[in-house]
């Protein structure tokens, strides 16, 4: 469960492995650690049903695809229900319900809301863009 999870490699290298103690709601780890070791504990549990609530909201990009790998593992071959606000976790869903204000105001596959260039796309462009700008801010950052 920990190799699917993407959190086997950073297990190993914590003082006693997988006999490591960590502080109370994962006090000790960093937010995609505790993410991928709550993954790997699904994983185990192995539910038919599972609902993720902002599964990537508190990493980097960097972390986030590496969780995003991992919940392609978890997912597979059962009912998922995922909230996101950032957008690029949700692009492989087979459905995607946009809601405002509590309305359902789109739903759809992530290619027929792109298409249909409406709220979903609006959020998918404006959070493309933020990506792409803090992207060239880290490479500015790293070419001095």
């Amino acid at each position: 469960a920990a190799r699917a999870a993407h959190a086997h490699e950073f297990i190993l290298r914590m003082p006693q492995g997988y006999d490591s103690l960590v502080g109370e709601r994962g006090q000790g780890l960093s937010g995609g650690e505790r993410q991928r070791i709550s993954i790997a504990r699904a994983l185990l549990i192995n539910p038919r049903i599972l609902i993720l609530d902002e599964a990537t909201s508190a990493v980097d990009t960097e972390t986030e695809k590496e969780i995003q790998n991992a919940l392609d593992n978890l997912v597979r071959g059962r009912t998922t229900i995922a909230i996101a606000h950032r957008l690029s976790t949700l692009r492989k869903a087979d459905r995607l319900v946009v809601m405002d204000k509590g309305l359902i105001v789109e739903e759809g596959t992530h290619d027929v809301l792109i298409e249909s260039q409406g709220a979903y796309w609006r959020l998918y462009e404006a959070q493309q863009r933020q990506a792409e700008s803090e992207g060239a801010v880290l490479r500015e950052s790293t070419a001095s």
